[in-house]
């Protein structure tokens, strides 16, 4: 029988900043990964986006920990020369209709704390970014891009500085309660006994807290799967910035946008549709779809440059309306010692390392 103190499930970029920041108080830590490697699923397939925070509910978890998330990241990246570049990014609307919602977009901002976002108009849209069509614009200067996974091996490095153990192709299979401790069952046949659980397993994490007994119907966990695919641009970036139109009235998804990764590629996308099972294949059909809508942001592009390139899936809570992170200490379920974070999607990069700060307070907090 194995034991530790501190078990992390899932090594994506959330349970990597979990281990990181735990890392910092206590030791005997575990992470348990069921891919061969780290931040294999949802934390690889994304924009790489630093993002504001604009978007989301006033004191909403996703508001907060993205505002959060944004500062620790950019000092994150400058301590460890993580590769990352503040762009900038216009949110356009092209009419009256669209022109109310993006003036309460930046009303919300401004709620949610974020710096150095303005309203621009068509002549100043053309001023910075020549190929972009739009009335108005917010224009979100503290936006950005990152080299995800040149930061998921920076934590993974450090946290293994620390002494943090990291069990690779290892599935979680059972979770027991044995007295005041947890008993884990690996693929492998492994038990392993802790004091604390993190479960950060992304898109499988409702599956996880219901091995511990949880009613995930009941508490609001159970996940959909969504997924977004991405075309690529193979001519020259029409745009130096991000481009993005006004996001679904849900907040389902940010709508079609085009952005740039670090080596100067324009890309568009995603879309956001439902799906039964995990499949990263992208469809070239849908190719006049993501061009008329990239057009509805920006001129002059060539529909023939359009290709397909990846896809990322995003576990979304199966509940109606707006839906925030589930970030959740399990003691009032007879859990003590349990953090379930469910449903986190974006801005889970941007707001991860904020998360990891957050449950380790947690865990702190248990202590004392």
């Amino acid at each position: 029988m194995l034991e530790f103190n501190i078990a992390i499930i899932g090594s994506g970029v959330v349970g990597l900043s979990c281990a990181y920041y735990l890392s910092q108080f206590f030791q005997d830590i575990l992470v348990i990964e069921k891919n061969e490697s780290f931040g294999l699923e949802t934390s690889s397939r994304n924009s790489e986006v630093i993002h504001s925070g604009i978007y989301y509910p006033e004191n909403s978890l996703k508001a907060k920990f993205c505002v959060r998330g944004r500062l620790l990241l950019y000092e994150f990246c400058k301590k460890y020369d993580i590769n990352h570049r503040k762009t900038g990014k216009l949110i356009l609307v092209s009419n009256e209709e669209e022109e109310k919602e993006l003036f309460n977009i930046f009303e919300r901002g401004k709620r949610n704390g974020v710096e150095e976002i303005e309203i621009i108009d068509s002549s100043y849209i053309k001023k910075i970014e020549k190929m972009a069509k739009g009335r108005w614009a917010i224009y979100s200067k503290e936006t950005g891009i990152i080299d995800s996974h040149g930061m998921m091996k920076k934590l993974y490095l450090l946290s293994k500085d620390r002494k943090v153990l990291f069990a690779f192709n290892h599935k979680v299979i059972k979770i027991d309660r044995v007295n005041n401790l947890y008993k884990i069952t690996t693929s492998f046949g492994e038990k392993i006994m802790v004091k604390y659980i993190i479960n950060a397993s992304g898109l499988h994490a409702d599956h996880v807290a219901e091995m511990m007994g949880i009613d995930i119907d009941k508490k609001g966990y159970r996940l959909a799967y969504y997924k977004g695919d991405y075309f690529y641009y193979t001519k020259p970036s029409c745009v130096q910035r991000l481009i993005y139109p006004i996001p679904h009235a849900d907040l389902k998804g940010l709508g079609i946008h085009i952005t740039i990764d670090l080596g100067g590629r324009m890309k568009v996308g995603p879309d956001v549709y439902e799906v039964k099972k995990i499949d990263y294949n992208v469809d070239l059909s849908k190719r006049d779809l993501f061009f008329e809508k990239a057009s509805l942001l920006i001129d002059g592009l060539d529909k023939d440059a359009l290709m397909p390139d990846m896809s990322g899936i995003r576990p979304k809570i199966k509940s109606s309306g707006i839906k925030d992170f589930i970030i959740n200490e399990e003691g009032g379920s007879g859990l003590r010692g349990v953090v379930n974070l469910i449903g986190i999607e974006s801005p889970g990069l941007t707001s991860s390392l904020a998360i990891g700060e957050y449950v380790a307070n947690i865990i702190k907090g248990l202590e004392n």
